[in-house]
Order: structure tokens, then sequence, then C-alpha cells
């Protein structure tokens, strides 16, 4: 039997995979594909914004994200399309390189706030490079072409059924199979929200004049970009209904008449080589976890893709959830720690859906409309309300414990700890900065190998330690030499019995 079967291979399974064995468990990831096939669907560009990086970078992936993203940048500028909008991508492929691709609000652009962490442009399959290969140096197995049919929750283990015929058993499941679930249909998760109303079309496609600007952000009906990714067209309509078919083939002429309804552009596509659909449809699961079957990722949630929050979502979703199962599932920690995972994840996605609600209503045609974004954009130069929706699109404004009595237990860890934090947890570990010496907050972790002790001199604020968890997020903190409360949450958060502390 396996320690947890990760169901999905793509970002969010692979860094799932990757802390899962941090933690001391062994994961066995089933991709039902292959990946040629994935890098066939892996249209557009990802963003992996400032919080993502950070996380990421608490496990020694900048230097990876980093010569893939010059990587990248270097096959646009050489592919560079010569329109009328070419400074445009000039300026963008410069806020790339700088690390100041901030992302946008319903299209109107955001800068990357410094303190927030630098943003990182790519293709999907290229993330996945990243991680899959950081995954694969921790020992984690991937099974290519094994396609789960259903899975089902036992008193003791979890079971997958697989496309050909075999069944496999598991302490835990968990679905990162995107928004289309296996995992979360089978295993019978509540899965409310709002149907579609537009309908989005991206594809490769070869068209008779490259020449020709094609880029309509405000169109008759909706859009039409194919600026930044050479041979990429994307059209957005808003009709109200959503794709009829999404797993139709897509034809030259579909995305032709599109480009026209959209943006007005009476463009010939000449051959297209390979499209998908896309919409509005915004759901969520009502709970991430069923007995010994949980979800993360688009599995668990699915929004309008504008604005590129759902693979950050998903992968902090896998950042938290990965410890707390590996700590479950090698007996250092209680099962009701699971429960914390639907507790935090729950109310950030719901944000961010309201978010993508939001953007997808400023992003409609008409004049109403367009007054509400001329408001909008004169509100986005109050630096304060910059700050605010960076941080809502970027997910910097996270507070996983908003009733805490210190405003920094629940956030991220301080800007200023964070290259010391990046320092000492590629391993996956707690950490415990202790800002006071002496060996009393080392003392009340010993025998907890799950906790590093690092001692840094900090004599101008009034915080003189900090236990921050190995998704970066601060557990504890401690002012005035005074350790209260530390017990509590080595209890609470790595299961270290309260007893004899």
């Amino acid at each position: 039997m396996e320690d947890v079967l990760v169901v999905g291979g793509g970002p969010v399974g692979l860094l799932l995979a990757g802390e899962l064995c941090l933690g001391g468990a062994k994961p066995l990831v089933l991709e039902g594909t292959e990946g040629a096939e994935r890098r066939t669907r892996s249209f557009g560009q990802r963003s992996v914004n400032g919080r993502s990086a950070q996380t990421l970078s608490l496990r020694g992936l900048i230097p990876a994200l980093e010569a893939t993203q010059s990587a990248w940048i270097d096959h646009l500028e050489k592919a560079g399309q010569r329109t009328s909008e070419g400074d445009q991508i000039s300026k963008v492929l410069q806020l790339m390189r700088d690390g100041r691709a901030g992302g946008h609000f319903g299209g109107l652009p955001l800068a990357a706030n410094s303190a927030d962490g630098r943003c990182y442009l790519m293709k999907q399959h290229m993330l996945e490079n990243v991680l899959a290969e950081w995954a694969a140096g921790l020992g984690v197995r991937v099974v290519a072409n094994a396609r789960v049919t259903a899975v089902r929750n036992e008193e003791i283990s979890a079971v997958a059924e697989l496309a050909d015929g075999r069944s496999m058993r598991a302490s835990y499941i968990v679905g990162c199979d995107g928004g289309r679930s296996v995992v979360r249909k089978s295993a019978g998760f509540s899965f409310p929200g709002t149907p579609p109303t537009m309908t989005g079309r991206v594809a490769m496609a070869d068209l008779s004049d490259d020449d020709r600007p094609t880029a309509v952000l405000r169109g008759p009906n909706g859009l039409v970009n194919s600026l930044m990714v050479p041979g990429e067209v994307t059209t957005v309509e808003f009709d109200g209904t959503g794709p009829v078919d999404r797993d139709a083939p897509m034809s030259a002429a579909e995305l032709q008449d599109s480009m026209l309804r959209a943006g007005g552009l009476s463009v010939t596509v000449n051959k297209l080589h390979a499209g998908t659909r896309f919409s509005d449809n915004t759901r969520q699961a009502d709970t991430y976890r069923r007995g010994r079957v949980l979800l993360a990722g688009d599995a668990a949630h699915v929004h309008s893709p504008i604005g590129g929050q759902g693979l950050n979502l998903g992968l902090q979703d896998a950042a938290n959830l990965g410890w707390k199962l590996a700590s479950v599932v090698t007996g250092r920690g209680p099962e009701s720690l699971l429960d914390t995972y639907t507790a935090e994840r729950h109310p950030a996605a719901a944000r961010v859906l309201r978010s993508t609600r939001g953007q997808i209503a400023l992003m409609r045609p008409g004049p109403q409309v367009d007054a509400l974004r001329e408001i909008l954009a004169e509100v986005l130069a109050i630096p304060d309300a910059h700050e605010y929706f960076g941080g809502l699109v970027s997910g910097a404004d996270l507070d996983y414990a908003p009733d805490s009595a210190h405003p920094l237990v629940g956030r991220f860890v301080p800007s200023e700890l964070l290259n010391m934090a990046a320092e000492h947890m590629t391993d996956g570990r707690f950490l415990l900065i202790d800002s006071v010496g002496g060996e009393r907050l080392s003392d009340m972790v010993a025998g907890n190998d799950r906790v590093r002790v690092v001692h840094q001199d900090r004599p101008e604020s009034e915080v003189t330690a900090l236990l921050v968890r190995p998704d970066g997020y601060v557990a504890w903190i401690g002012s005035d030499a005074n350790s209260a409360g530390l017990p509590e949450a080595l209890h609470q958060w790595c299961g270290q019995p309260l007893a004899g502390i």
C-alpha cells in the first residue's frame, strides 16, 4: 500500500509530491497522459506570482525559475512579431526581465511590489519541468499513462481504479487532476458555483497576414490577443453561455469567425494546429477533504483563467497540504491537522473566485463598463489602492489567522527574514528563529527533528522569536524574551507532545 497517491502530474501534483517527500512520506504520482501530449496543451504564459515565487524560494528553486524565464524571454524576442504593438511587447518583456510584471486586474496593469517578491513568466510545461526535476531529486515516483477512472474511501485506506483494470490502495489519495476532476466526482464532493457566461478560445494558428495588428482588448463583443506568444491566438466572447462542446475539435473557420465576432477583426486563418476552449465557469468544492480523499488545485476550485491566478492558487494549496499530510501519514501529527487544510485554503480560494468574477464583469463590452474601467484606472493610481489590488491578485495579502493577537501570526514570513528562511528551509522543516540566543528555545524543541533553530540578532525588533511553518507562514511569535504559547504551537502544528516541554 502506498502512503499517498497523487492523481495528476501537473505543477500542483508535482509540488505536492515533493513536499510529501520532504515530510517523510512516500507519494506516487499517477499522470493520465504522457509528456508530449501535455506540451501540446501548454497554451499561453503562466505567471508564478510573487507569493508563489517566495514559496518556491524556500525550496531553492529560484535559480531554476530565473533560468527558465530567461530562456523563454530570449525565445519571445527572437520570434518577435512586427506589429504596431511592438513597443508594448518590448515593455512587457523588460518588465519580465526586471521581475516587475505584476499582472493585471481585469486588463488594468499592476506593477509588482518588490516587497512581495519577483514574478516569473513561462509556459506551463516549462514550470512542470522545473518542478519535475526537483521532485525527482527528492525521490518522487511518477507513472505516466496511468489514467484514474474512480476512487473510493475505505475505513483505513483509499482505493484508485485505473483504466487498465488495476486497483491501487493508499493511506490517502489527493486529486490534482484538474477542473473536471475524476477524483472529485467519484468521491462525492459537492461543487457549487455559477455557470459560464463567456466562451474563450486559444489556438496555435497560422494567420494570413502576420503583420496585421491582432490585439483588440475592447472589441464589440469581447477581445482578441495574439501578441505575446508567437503563433497563439486567444479570443473571448461574452456570449452569455459558454462553450457548447469543449472537447470537439476546433477548426480554422471557428477561430476565424470568433476573431470577427469578438474583436471585429477580418483575418483569414490559414491553418489551425491545435486549440482548446475555456469559460468563466466558477465553482468551489464545499470541502477539500472527504475521509481519505483530498483535493488540490483546479480539482478543488475553477474560475476564469484570465489573470492567471489559478496556477498560483493551486501551488499554494500544495504548499499548505504537503507538510500536513506528510505529518499525518508518518504518524507525527494528529489526523485533525488535515482539517486546517480546508479551514485555511477554502477562504483563500473563495477570495480569488470573487476577484475573478469581478474581473470578468470589468472586461465586458459596453460604455457603462468603459466608464467603470476609467474610474478604476484612476483609483489604481492611488498607491494604497494599487498595493491593495496587487496583494489581491498576487495572494500577498493572505492571512491564515486574521483574529490572532499578533499581526504577523498567520502571515508569510517577513521579507527581511526571507533570505534566512530560504537558506535554512530547503529540506521542508519548521524554522524557529531566535534573536535572544542561549539554550532556552533550543531546549523546548529538543528531540523534534522537524524543527531547526537558528539564532539571529534583531536588536531593533520587538519580535524576539518566530516559528515558521514549512510553507513559510508564521505559526508563533515571541516578544520581550517571552516564550508563552510556543509549546501549544509546537503541539498544534508539529505534533509535539505538551507533556515534558
